[in-house]
């Protein structure tokens, strides 16, 4: 199929402390107030964004080249999955492809941010997660450029994921991307806080409109603090629970045990509110 602007083709071809989150203040909630951020307000807000380098400075030709061959037979797995071919049966569901499809909008591409994969190098399920969104990318002509963000990275997992086809970002975000054009934010298995403060930073409709999220389920979280009401994590997902009526989720299969670590109770989220008087004042 031709690509044009509105149409979505199918090619054949563990976080230490320096993820720096910013957690609602406790209080009661003023539910009948609502809030726009300005402009300068959202400069203001990547300003506070730290700049990032990896730790260990020295490079390991050896080291390089064993994980690129782990991330190699990785990938290989991955493809020939059927978690994976059961997941691409899931996108192209004409539901899910239609959600994809409002918001792409009118661009040809959204862009990809992977924050949260953890070290590559030394465990599984982050090589697995890796190299689903590579494939991802690989498969589908309307996902373009891949960035990749996690404080725990080596310089050896930085020049790998280069080596990928991925981009290193050299700021701590935070979580805190304001998706000004269509993004797709790849977070298995991240912090609540995480996702939260993804939400807080694009707590606009326009925002909002261009996210799609691929990370724990919301829904879960909503069960979760129902039945927990524990303080702490009411507190790290007050976005979450105050955007699921706008919200449509689907929760992927995971198919086998191989991948039940790496993906489980992973979702696609979609986010549609329509007025800005809709979404409450959280402070």
């Amino acid at each position: 199929m031709a690509a044009s602007a509105k149409t979505l083709t199918i090619d054949n071809h563990t976080l230490d402390g320096d993820w720096t989150v910013v957690l609602p203040r406790r209080g009661k909630q003023r539910r009948h107030s609502f809030r726009i951020r300005s402009p300068e307000q959202l400069q203001q807000q990547q300003q506070q964004q730290q700049p990032w380098a990896p730790i260990d400075l020295e490079t390991d030709a050896v080291r390089k080249l064993k994980l690129m061959q782990k991330m190699q037979i990785c990938m290989k797995k991955m493809e020939n999955s059927p978690f994976y071919h059961t997941l691409l049966d899931q996108i192209q569901t004409p539901e899910i492809f239609c959600c994809f499809h409002r918001v792409l909008g009118s661009e040809m591409k959204m862009q990809m941010v992977i924050y949260g994969i953890g070290s590559i190098e030394s465990y599984e399920p982050p090589r697995l997660q890796l190299s689903l969104a590579i494939l991802l990318k690989r498969k589908f002509s309307w996902i373009g450029d891949i960035e990749v963000f996690d404080p725990v990275l080596s310089t050896t997992e930085c020049q790998v994921l280069e080596a990928l086809g991925c981009s290193v970002l050299s700021i701590n975000e935070q979580g805190q991307r304001c998706a000004q054009k269509p993004t797709m934010f790849y977070m298995p298995h991240c912090e609540s806080m995480l996702y939260d403060n993804l939400l807080r930073a694009n707590w606009r409709v326009e925002l909002l409109n261009h996210v799609v999220l691929f990370g724990n389920s919301f829904d879960a979280y909503e069960k979760n603090v129902s039945y927990s009401k524990n303080s702490a994590m009411v507190d790290s997902t007050r976005h979450i629970l105050a955007i699921r009526q706008f919200t449509k989720e689907f929760r992927i299969q995971t198919v086998s045990d191989d991948y039940f670590g790496a993906f489980h109770t992973s979702s696609w989220h979609f986010f549609s509110p329509v007025r800005e008087t809709e979404l409450q004042y959280i402070d």
